[in-house]
């Protein structure tokens, strides 16, 4: 059970930006070192990048989860999946709506991976309420809370404080 929170469900990275367009986000996943199906490569659903965002939430598994990794509540089996086999310093760049994901480890090594999104300075802000990433808001919002013994947190205000730097705003503190 433990081997589980190493893998990360199928999901969209786009369930974790409360920013749009996803035409604007880019990730760019780079392996560390050889990444395989033994070691838990990534894997993903070519062409799903063309479809909308989809539900997400902790998946119905046996034993632990991690915090946050969350995965497609109704994921299409039917979608052929493909194991990305990657070379140290390999890199994959992917849109945010790419259904994608990684496997157990199951060998005594570690799978070694950086991954980084990139947002233009164009993104904007999107109210999260009454859509399927309003969960996460308040998730995050708890954690925030809990981390810093605060007693409230906007994410709006974190992500626009954020936008305003990227843009080359002057902010005093």
């Amino acid at each position: 059970a433990d081997q589980q929170t190493f893998l990360h469900p199928m999901h969209q990275d786009l369930h974790y930006f409360p920013f749009r367009p996803a035409s604007r986000i880019v990730c760019a996943w780079t392996a560390m070192e050889r990444a395989h199906q033994d070691n838990g490569c990534l894997i993903v659903q070519p062409g799903t990048h063309r479809t909308a965002l989809k539900p997400h939430g902790y998946p119905q598994w046996e034993g632990k989860t991690n915090k946050l990794f969350h995965g497609l509540l109704d994921e299409d089996e039917k979608i052929p999946k493909v194991h990305l086999v990657m070379e140290k310093g390999d890199t994959v760049f992917f849109h945010p709506l790419l259904i994608h994901g990684s496997g157990i480890n199951r060998t005594s090594g570690f799978r070694k991976s950086i991954s980084c999104h990139f947002a233009s300075s164009e993104c904007h802000y999107i109210d999260v309420k009454n859509t399927t990433q309003e969960h996460l808001e308040k998730e995050l919002q708890e954690m925030v809370c809990k981390k810093y013994n605060a007693t409230s947190v906007e994410l709006k205000d974190i992500w626009n404080f954020r936008a305003r730097l990227v843009q080359g705003e002057r902010i005093n503190l």
